[in-house]
């Protein structure tokens, strides 16, 4: 099958020569190998595309409240540690960027998300410095001299404990208040789906047990969000229901 060259060009840029030799010009549905790659390359760019929008609605959703109510900023100081980390150490790895795109977008909204709880807590000051300080942490990483591989490696082992522990506050905050106050439904639906595809795409193009043990944890807590979500679905923070009352 011959395809027009402005589809043709994408389409070997996304999934190789041999791939789209064997798929499209080809049609040799049994080349199980091909279609695995294509599909991860497939959900690969969904995730990138997904997660360059993914906390949109949560930074619209405190934004529209005027209040960050609800949304743990210690959650989110530990996942930005863990994902400029994670974002230098694929860089340093040069993996394809359709294996860790979204890292790069998910870490620029969650310092937006971050910069907004900091202003809606009086805490402006602390901006600016904070954004200066993950700049240096991210420079300082892609730094052979500074950081050498055997450190970056295990920087990144580092990441996944971090990361894990980036959504305890969330969870604790959730079940302490019985509700999740102003936490985005469409960021924690849409971050389970792309770190659940990430463990398959982890798994077909990459040789990292690191990266697909994190995505599979990571996952499991991601998971636990969702129940929550549905388990405290329009219910106000224990807090303001008891000062309701009196």
């Amino acid at each position: 099958m011959n395809l027009p060259s402005f589809i043709r060009q994408p389409a070997i840029a996304l999934i190789g020569d041999t791939c789209y030799i064997s798929l499209i010009e080809q049609l040799d549905y049994t080349d199980v190998t091909c279609i695995k790659y294509s599909i991860s390359k497939g959900l690969g760019l969904g995730i990138v595309v997904g997660g360059s929008i993914v906390k949109i609605p949560q930074i619209l959703t405190i934004v529209s409240h005027g209040s960050a109510q609800g949304v743990s900023l210690l959650s989110y100081l530990l996942e930005i540690s863990a994902s400029t980390t994670t974002l230098a150490y694929n860089i340093r790895q040069a993996n394809p960027f359709s294996t860790f795109g979204e890292v790069l977008f998910v870490t620029l909204q969650n310092l937006i998300i971050v910069g907004l709880i900091l202003f809606y807590s009086k805490q402006s000051l602390y901006i600016l410095p904070l954004y200066a300080l993950v700049f240096a942490l991210f420079y300082g990483l892609q730094q052979p001299n500074l950081v050498p591989s055997t450190l970056m490696a295990s920087l990144y082992a580092a990441t996944i404990p971090l990361t894990l522990a980036s959504k305890v506050p969330q969870i604790w905050s959730n079940f302490k208040n019985k509700s999740t106050g102003q936490l985005s439904v469409f960021a924690v639906v849409n971050y389970f789906l792309g770190t659940s595809a990430r463990v398959f795409t982890t798994w077909t193009e990459l040789d990292d047990p690191l990266m697909l043990l994190g995505m599979l944890l990571a996952t499991g807590l991601n998971f636990i969000l969702v129940l929550q979500v549905l388990l405290y679905w329009g219910k106000s923070p224990a807090s303001t229901s008891s000062k309701k009352n009196i």
